[in-house]
């Protein structure tokens, strides 16, 4: 091998590079190791939040610190090996930007019949159609009868657009013009998003559009908080400054209120009416977090014109409805009217839209609306969540003073006491209004509410006159996360239109670490057993092998560390599926030299010689195997790319190592002549005279395989495949009992609850799998709220009495039992999510089918291999529809799946590629023997490389199989599956294909010009 030195120099300073990469990890570990432990020496596990402050303050403490080489905690956590959500827990959403709503505020709301038909057509084409919303509703108003026009002045030809589109332009000219608003709406939407995201506190956060989709993925690993992420997420209503009424204006209607409710409930006695919207309202208001106000009763007694407060409280729920509920009264001269526990805030918004009621309020408040404040917990009422009303002063077209569109910047701070404020600061326009509004509010000394999504997250009062230049600063009693997701919502004011959920995972940590866990097992048992087999089949050219395979793994994790590349479950199974491809390219290598060994070569010429041959063949196999590795990295979403990427990562990397630094070893060994015979003393004449007639076989491999497909098309006919939320859209939660469980029992519960559900053993008998359809095409957070307590109902009495809900959804780090995991699914983006895997699979065919061609230069090589991969991907799919009602694990046919099949194909053209690589090389050496003689002494003299390959990429499967993670064991089954049937059809059915279609030929058509190949591969 030429330029030793200078791949000895490389691969040294390669190495070197990938542990300085890998460095930033272990220092990033060690720290919030420390953090953790110092946490837990502080707080019990009954005190989950201040363990997480605690730790959170150690970690901001010595973020600075040097740990490692001068390496402090913040520069490595910016740059350690990223983890994703499925070994670190988070979130990780696709939301879609509703087209609906910007196409309605580009038309400012129309109420043209034309227009709003044409949406609802455009939503019932979208269930059908892979088309975009605009598209769809561009092609719905087309399709209306009678001449509509979109430049119409009641449609796009008005105020917000006439700079743009002018009343004669055309339907088609009008087109390109909402296609740019539209796409200038959603990348504001992105913008928005991005911003929220960034002031998380998530470290490495990913936000992308996917293409030019109304669509945005989010990626948030380690978030805790996934409640807050999603509410934030999707908030999108429009924030809003109103003026507010005093507590003493109020108090007067509030006792009036409280009267007639008394009227109306004991003419109604019969029913409780305010059960019936406690539930949905609760799920409002929970929502948000806020502060309140104390109060004293003497002044409320005056204020209610002398009634005690404490005989309201205790009075007859039927007499006194509103009074008897309440917690506290408001202070005069504040905001707040009255507080009360959030579970009555259902039966209170009753009662307040009782036209009856609403007529007792003042002329000059008709258009008073009653909004809830953010909730906070009340010790003194055993933990209970209560929260305050506030009256704004409406108006008739419900417009507020100020809208928040105004506000360009606004921040979490501290003042002079540490108190946390937010600081707000608004442009121009929004500052003259602003100052009229503040000048008002300290005339009158009252206060300025701000509201989102009809809740108050604060009403400041105005202490300094009236506020120019649009810079203020809100106090009150502000945690630092209420502080920071007032500030986010300042500062980013509103989304353009809605943006809801259509796929979603959850991952709890603790899976996370679970996951990491099994996953470091099962990668160092296969790992052990891959050397020592290493060595005890090739002897010192094993361990060679071996140190090469070691240098390879560092490599891989070096660059997937450099490159900022995340980490996931089927990332490692990327890994460990590279380990099985290393150990192929050196098995090739060390075939080789045996050959040229017993050919009475000496040594040196032997190694040389060996490497030479087995060139073509590993480059063949690695390129068939990246193709199909491209082609799931550009259909793949999520941790199928982290699959792609550590597979393409890792073909490179073990290229380099098979061909360079296990040369490097072996020529230092042999250089002065030392016998090096890649075997054992067991090995040594394994194989070496096996002359197995393969072509005489292959009737009864048609027949066999003939009965095998037949098998599986029948299955796939009868029983079809178990799809997964991926393919038709639905929500899966993974939940983890106490106890082991009845899966039958909870799903004959759950089709009662939902109508239709499955509930699977997922790992432990603990554990269960639960799908359910129910809503499918609803999208919304409340809609997800509702299904998740609907769930945590039905499976309740499987849990320790007084678990709650919270308990059963919260996402702590240690959590043993709940609701460890949720995925969710719409049916729109299933239809996007088969469509891409459909091409996933034909593009590789279509590609590798090229390549072959091109390589071979016979159609007849690329007709055997593709039917060869047709052969091996229908019985894996026969085996999954035969066995998934009955196997302990999931079998789902979702995204993983998919990765899993691509696996397949590129490992059976592997195979086959080296097969039909010395088929060719025989061709060319012996031009004079029949056909069939030479296609069998090919694949003879390939059969140590075959079985030797396939054992041990498949006791490295094996070994993820049964100690790696529940979540993709069923990706690993199929790819075991495959691995088996594409070792036999590389033997039986893609050479015999070929044999059957060429043997007609004359021998000299099908040796091609390998010498010029070789020829031009070298240059």
């Amino acid at each position: 091998m030429q330029n030793k030195g200078l791949v000895t120099v490389f691969a040294i300073l390669f190495g070197l590079v990938s542990i300085y990469q890998l460095s930033f990890t272990f220092v990033a570990n060690k720290v919030e190791s420390s953090a953790k432990e110092f946490a837990q020496s502080k707080f019990s596990e009954n005190e989950p939040h201040k363990r997480d402050a605690a730790e959170n303050r150690y970690l901001d403490s010595v973020a600075n610190n040097p740990v490692f080489l001068g390496i402090d905690y913040k520069t490595a956590k910016e740059k350690e090996l990223n983890k994703g959500l499925d070994l670190k827990g988070g979130i990780n959403v696709i939301l879609e930007v509703s087209v609906k709503d910007i196409l309605k505020g580009l038309a400012n709301n129309t109420k043209d019949p034309a227009f709003n038909q044409a949406l609802e057509n455009a939503k019932e084409l979208q269930k059908t159609s892979q088309e975009t919303y605009l598209e769809s509703f561009f092609k719905a108003f087309e399709a209306l009868p009678g001449e509509n026009e979109l430049a119409s002045p009641d449609i796009f030809f008005n105020k917000n657009l006439e700079d743009v589109i002018n009343v004669g332009m055309t339907n088609a000219q009008v087109k390109p013009v909402i296609e740019k608003k539209i796409d200038e709406s959603i990348t504001s939407a992105f913008e928005v998003l991005r911003k929220r995201i960034d002031k998380f506190g998530v470290t490495q956060p990913n936000i992308q559009r996917l293409g030019k989709s109304a669509r945005i993925l989010v990626e948030l690993p380690g978030a805790k908080d996934v409640d807050r992420v999603k509410k934030l997420l999707q908030s999108t209503a429009q924030l809003e400054f109103w003026d507010v009424y005093k507590f003493e204006e109020v108090a007067g209607f509030l006792q009036a209120a409280d009267t007639k409710a008394g009227e109306i409930a004991l003419a109604n006695s019969t029913t409780e009416t305010t059960e019936a919207t406690e539930t949905e309202t609760t799920t409002e208001t929970a929502e948000v977090v806020t502060d309140s106000s104390e109060t004293e009763d003497d002044d409320v007694s005056k204020l209610l014109g002398g009634q005690d407060v404490s005989d309201s409280l205790v009075d007859d729920s039927k007499t006194n409805p509103i009074l008897s509920k309440m917690v506290s009264l408001g202070n005069q001269g504040g905001p707040v009217i009255a507080t009360f526990k959030l579970k009555d805030t259902a039966a209170i918004n009753d009662y307040l839209r009782n036209p009856q009621i609403k007529s007792l309020l003042p002329n000059d408040m008709r258009y008073a609306k009653f909004v809830w404040g953010l909730p906070e917990t009340a010790p003194e009422l055993n933990g209970e969540e209560i929260t305050a009303l506030y009256a704004l002063k409406g108006n008739r077209g419900n417009v507020p003073p100020l809208g928040g569109s105004v506000v360009v910047d606004a921040r979490q701070e501290y003042d002079n006491l540490s108190r946390v404020v937010v600081s707000m600061q608004m442009n121009g326009q929004g500052a003259k209004v602003w100052e009229q509004l503040t000048g008002a509010a300290y005339e009158n000394q009252s206060q300025i509410a701000i509201v989102l999504d009809n809740i108050v997250y604060s009403a400041p009062g105005v202490t300094s006159g009236p506020i120019s230049g649009g810079r203020s600063q809100i106090s009150g009693d502000f945690t630092v996360n209420q502080g920071q997701d007032l500030a986010n919502v300042l500062r980013a004011g509103k989304l353009p239109a809605s943006a809801e959920i259509i796929q979603g995972e959850v991952v709890g940590p603790t899976l996370g670490q679970e996951a990491i866990s099994s996953g470091i097992m099962s990668f160092g048992v296969a790992l052990l057993i891959v050397l020592f087999w290493m060595i005890g089949y090739y002897g010192r050219a094993g361990a060679y092998a071996d140190i090469a395979l070691l240098v390879n793994i560092l490599f891989i994790f070096g660059i997937l560390a450099g490159l900022g590349a995340v980490l996931t479950l089927p990332g490692i199974a990327g890994i460990v599926l590279t380990v099985g491809m290393s150990v192929d390219a050196n098995v090739l290598i060390f075939e080789r030299i045996k050959e040229e060994l017993a050919k009475g070569k000496a040594q040196k010429d032997a190694v040389k010689d060996g490497f030479n041959n087995a060139l073509s063949s590993i480059l063949d196999a690695n390129i068939t195997t990246g193709l199909t590795g491209l082609i799931l990295l550009v259909f793949g979403t999520g941790p199928i790319q982290g699959f792609a990427t550590t597979l393409l990562i890792g073909i490179a990397t073990s290229l380099f190592t098979a061909i360079f630094i296990t040369r490097l070893f072996i020529d230092k060994y042999t250089r002065n002549g030392k016998s090096l015979p890649c075997s054992t003393s067991i090995t040594k004449n394994l194989f070496t005279n096996v002359h197995v007639q393969f072509l005489k076989k292959r009737k009864a491999a048609y027949v066999f395989s003939a009965i095998m497909i037949t098998i599986s098309l029948g299955s796939l006919f009868v029983n079809g495949l178990n799809q997964g939320v991926d393919f038709v859209g639905g929500r899966t939660y993974t939940v983890r009992f106490a106890k082991d469980v009845n899966s039958v029992e909870i799903q004959d519960d759950l089709i009662e609850t939902f109508g239709s559900a499955e509930a699977k053993t997922y790992g432990g008998e603990n554990q269960l799998k639960i799908t359910t359809k129910y809503k499918v095409e609803e999208t919304g957070t409340d809609v997800d709220e509702e299904i998740e307590h609907m769930l945590f109902e039905t499976v309740k009495k499987n849990f320790p009495a007084g678990m709650t809900y919270e308990d059963f959804v919260g996402d702590g780090e240690g959590k043993t039992i709940g609701r460890m995991e949720y995925y969710k699914v719409s049916p729109t983006i299933a239809d996007d999510i088969k469509k891409d895997s459909f091409w996933a699979v034909f593009g590789s065919l279509a590609v590798v089918f090229l390549y072959i061609l091109l390589r071979f230069r016979r159609w007849q090589f690329s007709l055997g291999a593709v039917v060869a991969v047709f052969h091996d991907v229908l019985i894996v799919l026969g085996v999954f529809s035969l066995t998934y009602k009955f196997m302990p694990f999931s079998m789902e046919i979702d995204q993983a799946f998919i990765a899993a099949i691509l696996t397949v194909i590129g490992y059976s053209l592997n195979d086959t590629v080296i097969v039909f690589d010395r088929i060719r090389e025989y061709f060319g050496e012996h031009p004079s023997w029949k056909m069939n003689r030479i296609i069998d002494l090919a694949l003879s003299s390939t059969l140590s490389r075959t079985l030797n390959t396939s054992f041990t990429t498949l006791i490295v499967l094996l070994s993820m199989f049964f100690f790696g993670a529940e979540s993709i064991r069923g990706l690993l089954f199929a790819i075991i599956v495959g691995i088996v049937v594409g070792t036999y059809s590389s033997l039986f059915i893609a050479t015999p294909v070929m044999y059957d279609t060429v043997k007609r030929k004359k021998i000299e058509d099908l040796i091609g010009k390998k010498e010029e190949e070789e020829a031009a591969l070298e240059a």
